[in-house]
């Protein structure tokens, strides 16, 4: 199996089964996001405890790649500070768009899954969605997030 098959695999993985797919109520921080390209739509709930990221989930509608980066995205990000969370968002929206090319994907873990993505400029803004709205959680932006 190459590479390209074992990202397939993750992605398809994480959007048939999802992981934290649920709203959390109360959420210390949450935001909406909106691809109009797509369609895609999701809102991100956040817990903060201690400066961490203690529960971070979501919930929506959208294609196997916007399903599948913010399952990823979930997974990755818990317990992690928010400055790690910020970091990761950087190093993730390089990756999906290519913007630093000495960037090793592999550093980024199952994250790297989603490196193929920037070969369609298209589906970039499906797996960056989820990746803006949670910025937006953290920023207490109130306005929804759209990739427009």
């Amino acid at each position: 199996m190459d590479l390209k098959d074992l990202y397939q695999d993750i992605i398809v993985d994480h959007n048939k089964s999802p992981r934290n797919f649920r709203v959390i109520s109360p959420a210390d921080l949450e935001a909406q996001g909106y691809n109009p390209l797509c369609g895609d739509k999701l809102a991100v709930f956040v817990n903060i405890r201690d400066g961490h990221i203690d529960d971070l989930a979501f919930q929506g509608s959208g294609c196997a790649i916007s399903v599948a980066s913010a399952s990823l995205m979930t997974e990755a990000l818990k317990g992690k500070s928010e400055a790690q969370a910020r970091e990761l968002y950087e190093q993730v929206h390089a990756m999906l768009t290519g913007a630093d090319t000495d960037q090793d994907p592999l550093e980024l873990g199952k994250l790297a899954a989603l490196a193929g993505v920037r070969d369609y400029p298209s589906r970039v803004k499906c797996a960056s969605l989820c990746w803006h709205t949670l910025i937006a959680a953290l920023d207490k932006q109130a306005v929804p997030v759209t990739t427009e």
